[in-house]
């Protein structure tokens, strides 16, 4: 969809211009988790290279452990102010999400987003598999409690724990807090053998893939990784023909759809490997990797993760550090786009609704481009001035394309006409039209929100199509108006853009629809001033 707008404004910018004035006519230490009543020590690595926090057993540790009998797995059920979730001692993993604040649909029936529902193990979220250290995905934990519930700002912890074969104690602690999406995830080793251990902890995020299509909140659908110091976004369909991989520098690994994303985020460098794979087609899994770690006897060694679920909301992806509001993409006009999705949040706090803080918006930078399109504008009226002249010399320069040009460049310079003035202006004002775009079509505020009349949701289309067809007619008003050299053929050509425009923009979320058509109607009154202002 967006494809097709960039397209019909560049073609309809092009006609209009080109045509006339050309022609005549974007490895630091891991915290440790040392237990509390021993002093820390630390392993330290190369420059450059990830290090674990290595701290030795508890005292009352002791020095073999047996492996732990297979026991029943049993949910665990956390509920915040935010969210609910279900962990399974079946892989101390997360089997069920669903947000609070957010529905599916609008309306008292609407039901809570459900970011996680899976019944098989295997498919669960967040599950931990280390062949070295024995941890396999089904491994069934003991668990702290049966249950959690936290409101405002309490934070509470949910701890799973289990005994390899290798007689290594794993411990998995989730930490929460009653007002935050944010949780807390710490993957522990105790060695409680005679030889040091070696491996690799693998958290595993695996994600069901359905088909959508490409409507609502499914128009963005798959991973994202932060690596080496940029934003990669890969595709499901060359991931199930390769797979992909990032060992740089990792800062995060996301996956997203238009306006609500997980993410695995590494704390102090716990994240040495990302690779992603699709073993099904209805399945992508993100393969986690920590750095190695060595852990001598009677130590234990831990890294650390934070873990998101929640809204791409740009105010709370900020508050999470680790730049993980570069999860919503806003493609080259993010630097424009940002700042619009701020101001437009101001004014809904004074307005108490995003329609009119979207006009307020338009109103904003209509003014700021006043000088801009108004010699735009001007221009073209001087060019169509000259008109009859062009005319003249075309007739007569018609076998010397040389002369005629010459001719021309004099007939411009004579009346101090620039060709492209009505031009340029305008080509400047396409990045903050693109950067609006941008920050109307992907903001989670404008989700479900209202506006007046039947127009209940700014970023579903008009259910009756009443502002895009009057949308398409200010626009045709506005073409009449606007001043043009062209000959009869293009000018009919460029009356059937606002047919175009209408028909595109039809499927267009109301939001983006409203800001046309304001922007449509103070053109037209622009243009209506300014004929009156610069005479024939």
């Amino acid at each position: 969809m967006e494809k097709r707008l960039i397209i019909a404004v560049l073609l309809s910018i092009g006609v209009l211009y080109a045509y006339s004035f050309i022609f005549p006519t974007q490895k630091p230490l891991p915290k440790g988790a040392a237990p509390k009543q021993a002093a820390v020590t630390s392993v330290s690595a190369a420059p450059g290279e990830a290090a674990v926090a290595i701290a030795p057993a508890p005292a009352a540790q002791p020095e073999a452990v047996q492996p732990q009998t297979a026991a029943t797995a049993r949910d665990i059920t956390v509920d915040t102010d935010l969210y609910s979730a279900v962990f399974s001692s079946q892989g101390a993993a997360l089997k069920k999400l669903v947000l609070k604040k957010y529905k599916e649909t609008l309306g008292p029936q609407g039901k809570d987003i459900v970011l996680i529902n899976e019944m098989a193990p295997e498919r669960f979220a967040l599950l931990s598999d280390s062949r070295e250290f024995g941890i396999a995905p089904g491994t069934v934990f003991n668990a702290s409690a049966d249950s959690l519930k936290l409101s405002d700002g309490n934070k509470g912890t949910l701890e799973f724990s289990a005994v390899t074969p290798q007689g290594v104690l794993f411990k998995k602690i989730y930490s929460f807090s009653g007002d935050a999406y944010r949780i807390g995830l710490t993957e522990q080793v105790q060695n409680s053998g005679a030889a040091k251990v070696d491996g690799v902890l693998h958290l595993l995020q695996k994600e069901r893939i359905s088909e959508h299509k490409g409507e609502g909140r499914y128009e963005v659908y798959g991973p994202s990784v932060l690596s080496d110091d940029k934003v990669n976004i890969d595709k499901l369909d060359n991931i199930q023909k390769t797979p992909a991989q990032y060992n740089k520098s990792v800062i995060w690994s996301a996956f997203a759809d238009k306006y609500f994303v997980n993410v695995v985020m590494a704390e102090k460098g716990s994240i040495a490997n990302v690779q992603m794979t699709r073993p099904a087609a209805d399945v992508l899994v993100r393969d986690i990797s920590s750095p190695a770690l060595s852990v001598p006897p009677g130590q234990v060694a831990s890294v650390d993760y934070s873990i998101y679920y929640g809204p791409k909301d740009l105010d709370i992806l900020k508050m999470q550090g680790n730049r993980l509001e570069e999860v919503i993409d806003y493609g080259w006009f993010g630097p424009i786009a940002k700042p619009l999705i701020y101001s437009l949040k101001y004014l809904y706090k004074y307005t108490g609704n995003y329609g009119l803080a979207i006009i307020i918006i338009t109103f904003i930078l209509k003014l700021l481009f006043f000088p801009l399109t108004h010699k735009s504008y001007k221009s073209m009226k001087d060019m169509q001035k000259l008109q009859p002249k062009m005319t003249e010399l075309k007739e007569k320069f018609k076998n010397d394309r040389d002369g005629m040009n010459k001719a021309v460049m004099e007939l411009y310079k004579t009346h101090k006409v620039n060709p492209m003035g009505g031009c340029l202006p305008m080509i400047v004002q396409i990045p903050v039209f693109f950067g609006l775009y941008r920050a109307l079509m992907y903001s989670i505020e404008l989700r479900h929100a209202p506006f007046y009349l039947w127009i209940t949701d700014l970023s579903a289309k008009d259910p009756y199509y009443v502002t895009p067809i009057v949308m398409g007619v200010t626009m045709f008003i506005q073409q009449k108006m606007t001043p043009t050299n062209m000959d009869p053929v293009q000018a009919k050509m460029m009356l059937a853009l606002p047919v175009v425009f209408t028909f595109m923009f039809l499927s267009f979320p109301s939001g983006l629809v409203i800001y046309w058509l304001v922007n449509n109607v103070l053109t037209i009154a622009q243009q209506m001033y300014i004929n009156k202002t610069v005479h024939d």
